[in-house]
């Protein structure tokens, strides 16, 4: 058995079932582990749900923006972007099963010496308080209350973590930390506009995962939404988001040894 840990896929099926005969990938045999951000702004975004759903206990996918927000539009919270690939999912026959599954992803894995969170953790936050923090975003999001949470969801606000933080403040300010991070300052105030390159970060802000000191070195953090860095393996870091859907590279590590796999992907998006 072998556990495979692939960047973001936002639709990109073809490249995905590409990758997977490139490792060699045995749906009854091996694991898969998904960064999230399963949909949007790719065109087969319907089939990504319905072929990790089929995978049952054989895939983990946490969740990531655009998932969140498929969740947000299917709810009537958010109207679909120019740019979003939303509709096959909104008008398809399994359209609530599908709905009900993403919602009951997790928004953060551990197990053994590896995590997963779509996008990071703030650098005060040891990886069981994250896992908490998670928790109790998947508590509410799963339960009958997920209504007012996605009512609540979207904003920039609050911009940095309080222990008292309260409600659907606390909520948000987890959601955006594990689903929207990129770059803070060294005391974990996050920046969200930012979506370049390492080199060109603004004054005063750095990489999450480069903050000194930062809480949860312990566990290497697999996660992808930075598409702009690629593909970026470091001791305690998998940075898988290799931009599949702006035509550069679908990429997966094995975990077990670390190896890595790419595949070429055409450009689906502007």
């Amino acid at each position: 058995m072998a556990t495979y840990a692939v960047g973001d896929l936002q639709g990109c099926f073809d490249s995905l079932k590409e990758l997977l005969g490139e490792i060699g990938f045995n749906e009854s045999r091996d694991r898969l582990w998904l960064t999230g951000d399963l949909v949007n702004r790719g065109p087969q975004s319907l089939e990504i749900l319905r072929f990790v759903k089929s995978l049952g206990e054989g895939a983990i996918s946490v969740l990531g923006n655009h998932d969140l927000h498929l969740l947000m539009v299917a709810d009537g919270r958010a109207k679909q972007q120019r740019k979003d690939t939303l509709g096959e999912i909104l008008d398809a026959p399994d359209r609530e099963e599908l709905l009900t599954w993403l919602r009951g992803l997790p928004l953060m894995h551990s197990e053994d010496d590896y995590t997963m969170v779509h996008a990071g953790l703030l650098p005060s936050w040891s990886i069981d308080q994250a896992l908490g923090l998670a928790r109790e975003v998947e508590h509410v999001l799963q339960g009958s209350d997920w209504h007012g949470l996605m009512a609540q969801m979207y904003g920039n606000k609050p911009d940095h973590w309080d222990d008292a933080l309260a409600g659907y403040d606390r909520l948000r300010m987890i959601i955006n930390a594990m689903t929207r991070l990129r770059i803070c300052t060294a005391e974990g105030r996050m920046e969200f506009s930012y979506t370049g390159t390492i080199e060109d970060i603004p004054p005063g802000y750095m990489p999450w995962f480069a903050v000194p000191g930062r809480r949860s070195t312990k566990s290497t953090v697999i996660c992808g939404h930075w598409s702009a860095i690629g593909l970026l393996v470091q001791t305690n870091l998998l940075a898988l988001d290799s931009g599949c859907l702006w035509g550069r590279r679908l990429s997966a590590v094995r975990l077990e040894d670390r190896q890595t796999y790419q595949v070429a992907c055409p450009k689906l998006a502007d």
